[in-house]
């Protein structure tokens, strides 16, 4: 499967783009929500609102022909708790998710992110400090962040990231350092041409704890000096995370 990229820090991408709230998304706004970022073609979403019904879907997507593609495949099969929207979710979705009721976000996923393999272009990947700290803003106790990708070089950092903001706590029956199966009921799918291949895939589920969140400065200047690092050396950085 070829990835076809956009420089999410072009100018064009870094418009903002006001998100509808879920009362203009979904019939249900009430319902519990799954929120996936990067969703692609959005067949994922498409086959898992089908299978669990009980819930609100929606997923966000840089590119915006795909996202067209997606919303006219949900139209077709009339799904009213499932949406797509075009945006670069580190510009327009943190003041999205900052609105949402207490309580209605109840798990996010993002899954084989674009990988942007050159050192210098790792600040184009989806995974920020500020998008992390406002997915764990969103997200109650108990509620999920599920990552998983079949790049080594792509999941090693997001663990990094979400396990120095010290929000989310992995499950205890997990298997370490990656989670055996996949926790969703349908795979995505580069998820089932990675397993067709033989391939591994890496997954992590982790679980929002009761933690204050960090002061974000803190949580950005540690990954600024891990992206440094990783530019004078070809392993990953091993500077302590910020402490809350």
């Amino acid at each position: 499967m070829v990835r076809q990229h956009v420089n999410p820090l072009s100018a064009f991408f870094q418009q903002p783009r006001p998100l509808p709230p879920p009362p203009q998304l979904f019939a249900n706004p009430a319902r519990p929500l799954h929120l996936d970022i990067g969703c692609a073609r959005g067949r994922f979403l498409l086959a898992l609102a089908q299978a669990e019904p009980q819930r609100n879907y929606l997923g966000v997507e840089i590119r915006q022909a795909l996202v067209r593609a997606a919303e006219a495949d949900r139209r077709a099969l009339e799904l009213s708790h499932l949406h797509y929207q075009f945006c670069n979710a580190n510009v327009s979705l943190q003041g999205w998710l900052a609105a949402l009721p207490a309580g209605l976000l109840e798990r996010v996923s993002i899954q084989f992110p674009d990988p942007w393999f050159k050192t210098r272009h790792h600040r184009r990947r989806v995974l920020q400090p500020a998008l992390l700290l406002a997915i764990a803003g969103a997200l109650s106790e108990g509620r999920t962040l599920f990552i998983q990708s079949d790049v080594p070089a792509v999941i090693e950092p997001m663990v990094a990231l979400i396990e120095a903001c010290g929000c989310f706590d992995r499950p205890a029956e997990d298997a370490r350092p990656w989670r055996v199966g996949n926790p969703l009921p349908v795979p995505t799918e580069r998820e089932t041409h990675a397993l067709a291949q033989g391939l591994p895939v890496y997954r992590v589920l982790y679980r929002r704890s009761g933690a204050a969140l960090p002061p974000l400065a803190g949580l950005e200047a540690w990954w600024q000096e891990r992206l440094l690092h990783s530019r004078r050396s070809p392993g990953d950085s091993q500077t302590e995370p910020p402490h809350p």
